[in-house]
Order: structure tokens, then sequence, then C-alpha cells
């Protein structure tokens, strides 16, 4: 099912499948909820009911420029699907929501789990490889008029690929995927709000965290995606980190079928809730 749930100042594109225990899809900052079309049927054959929303700003879903709580808007589709709590699965920027907003809003998160996934207040130790890559996408951003193109290439290079990695690694059905999703968010004109962060930062907060958290990384991402779930594991109360050898950023798309498998292991112990 398909709806659009109101939030002040925008409304989020949201798509509900299955029924069972609800299980919150967060996507990437390069991406939308499309990037869990691979993972969605073998997730709602499991048993779970899927949610996946745009958030302001990506997709579907629309905002005006106002400051906003990208956990709050998590909360609101929550309530708007009449879900009381939920286990979360974020990608990238999508994980450092789900942990800010077990953090937050404890009572609504069943469990949190990360995919190539940031944290709040955390900042790793990328290598100069790495900050060269950056430098050089800040110098195309800040461009008077962006170049859409370039900016979806580096970015899928950097995080599809992998830094240093063959685009030839990666099937080009998804590097084709992320590319059509990433291009149209760097357009000039584009109204993404102004997000709040929590303060203090999760990264400062971890023994708040009363869920059980994982985090799920692959050695061919950027250093510091590594690093914080590495420093997940040792900080977080009830934390595991999962290091995969052989894939990037966007595990989901990359092997769906086994981070499905990784999931349902891992909430099996908590269900139903």
């Amino acid at each position: 099912m398909d709806q659009f749930v109101e939030v002040p100042g925008g409304r989020l594109f949201t798509t509900s499948e299955g029924e069972g225990p609800p299980l919150v899809l967060i996507h990437a900052a390069i991406a939308d909820r499309r990037a869990w079309d691979a993972m969605v049927p073998g997730l709602v054959a499991a048993g779970f009911r899927t949610v996946r929303y745009d958030y302001r700003g990506f997709g579907q879903s629309i905002t005006k420029d106002v400051e906003f709580s990208n956990r709050a808007d998590l909360v609101a589709v929550l309530d708007a699907l009449g879900i009381d709590r939920a286990a979360l699965v974020g990608n990238s920027r999508g994980g450092s929501i789900a942990f800010d907003t077990a953090v937050e809003f404890p009572d609504r998160v069943v469990a949190a789990i990360g995919v190539g996934a940031s944290l709040g207040g955390y900042d790793g130790s990328p290598t100069p490889q790495e900050m060269a890559i950056f430098e050089r996408a800040a110098l195309i951003m800040a461009a008077a008029t962006p170049d859409l193109d370039a900016i979806a290439d580096l970015s899928v290079s950097l995080w599809v690929d992998g830094p240093g990695q063959p685009p030839d690694r990666v099937d080009p059905a998804i590097r084709d995927a992320v590319r059509a999703m990433c291009r149209p968010l760097g357009a000039a004109d584009r109204v993404t709000g102004r997000t709040i962060p929590l303060v203090p930062r999760a990264a400062e907060r971890l023994g708040d965290l009363r869920c059980p958290v994982m985090a799920v990384v692959g050695e061919l991402d950027v250093s510091d995606v590594v690093q914080t779930a590495r420093y997940l594991e040792k900080n977080a109360p009830n934390a595991r980190a999962v290091v995969w050898p052989d894939v990037a950023h966007m595990i989901g798309m990359e092997v769906p079928t086994r981070l499905n498998e990784l999931i349902i292991d891992f909430l099996a112990p908590l269900r139903p809730w």
C-alpha cells in the first residue's frame, strides 16, 4: 500500500507491504526507498510487514524550507500506519537516523540495524585516497551550476563500486539504478529542508540504547564506515558488528538475500513484537 504521510511542512511517500512484525527500511542519502526493492519480497515472505519511505527531498517526498527532525518524521510514519514498535534497518544516513531514533524514542524501537551506517557525532579517519575523492566531490558540488552527471558518476564510483574498486565489480544494473536515484539529488533548485540534529549526538549517548544493535559493513566501503561499526560494537551495550570482505556501501542491493538472512536471524529472538 502506498500513501503520503503528512508532516509539518512536508509529506512523506510511504510504502507498506506484507503482514507481521513491522520492519522499517530507511534509505541512504544517494538513493530513495527503491534501493530496498530487492530485499522486500524476501522479508515479506519471512513474515515481516515492511515499511519504506522517502525522506524529505528524496524520491516522491516533498518539503518546504523548514527545520525538521528526521526522528520525528520516522515516528510520524509509524503513527500514521498504526505501528507502536518497529525494528529499524537503515543504510548509510538511514542508519544514523535509525540509531538516533532508538536513542530519542526507545519505546518505539525494537532493534536498530545499520547497513554501511554513519553515526551522529562520530568521525572516523579517512585514508588519503578517500580524502582526495571527498575534496573532488566538494569542488564539483561548489560549482555555480552543478554538473549532475559528474556528481552521480562520482557517487556511484565511491559508494557503489567502493574507493579504488573497478567499475565492473558490481552488476551494471545496480550501478544504473543508483545513478538514476542519485542524479536528481544534485539539482540546484531541490528543496531538502534543514535537519535538526540530535543533541547530544548519538555517539555520546550509546549508553542510552535499550535495544539490540547490529552494524553490517563491507570492507570495500570507505574506511570510516568500518570504523563506525567497530565503535558501536565496543561502546553500545548490546551491539554486534558484522564485516563482510566482498561488498561496499550499498549492501542491500549487492547481496540482498545474504543481508535478509542476517536480519531475519538477528531479529528471530525478538519476535513477535
